[in-house]
């Protein structure tokens, strides 16, 4: 089996474990991902002069103020190969990487903004079930008004 067909047969179990509906489902998905997985990296050791990716890399400057969406970016390029790094006195969110233009463009950021916006909406879920139990179980946002009171001069 070729790299890329190991590649697309990853992005296809990986499509699985995300619809999967129970959590046998999940962990069968993710036991599959895992010998495919390790079943790639044997074939890019065999051959380890061919990059991964081809084309040239070119250096990204990503922004992410989001700590949780941040460490995501993070897992997903180190997954792929990619080591993502900031140069002294850039900020926190700042996040760097040398990648090819079509990683980016057709793989990360789709990957990458598809992930999140599952993980925001689980992390959601949970600080509002953590809240409720815990602290009190009305939760909405603040109610809004007609209109601000006009304050009086000193």
């Amino acid at each position: 089996m070729t790299e890329q067909e190991l590649v697309a047969l990853l992005e296809k179990i990986q499509a699985l474990h995300d619809r999967a509906g129970t959590e046998g489902e999940r962990r069968a998905a993710a036991a599959a991902h895992e010998r495919i997985r390790n079943r790639l990296e044997e074939v890019r050791s065999e051959a380890p002069e061919e990059p991964f990716w081809r084309g040239p890399h070119l250096e990204y400057r990503l922004t992410e103020f989001d700590p949780w969406a941040r460490k995501l970016l993070f897992a997903l390029l180190r997954r792929d190969g990619f080591r993502p790094y900031r140069y002294l006195r850039q900020h926190r969110q700042t996040v760097m990487v040398r990648a090819p233009r079509d990683f980016i463009d057709d793989q990360l950021w789709p990957e990458y903004r598809a992930l999140w916006e599952r993980l925001k909406q689980y992390l959601e879920e949970a600080t509002d079930r953590i809240i409720a139990a815990a602290v009190h179980n009305d939760t909405p946002e603040a109610e809004e008004m007609e209109e601000m009171p006009r304050l009086r001069p000193m």
